[in-house]
């Protein structure tokens, strides 16, 4: 698959709540790696994600931040 490729929209249950989060698969794909080596299920990864941009002076968006943390760990 090209990384080209353009968001795919999923659902989850993040801090207790339902969500939608739109990611493009290469973020996905990348998401489920970090998931794997922290051997937590992937809701559980984006819910640390969700409670550190939380806790920001300048939270972004759920996907973006998403984004930033596993560019951050590359």
């Amino acid at each position: 698959m090209s990384i080209y490729h353009p968001p795919v929209k999923r659902s989850m249950t993040v801090a207790g709540h339902q969500t939608s989060i739109s990611l493009e698969p290469f973020f996905w794909d990348r998401l489920r790696a970090a998931a794997e080596r922290e051997r937590l299920p992937v809701n559980a990864v984006v819910a640390q994600i969700d409670a550190a941009r939380l806790e920001s002076d300048t939270p972004c968006g759920l996907a973006s931040a998403i984004r930033l943390w596993l560019m951050a760990r590359s």
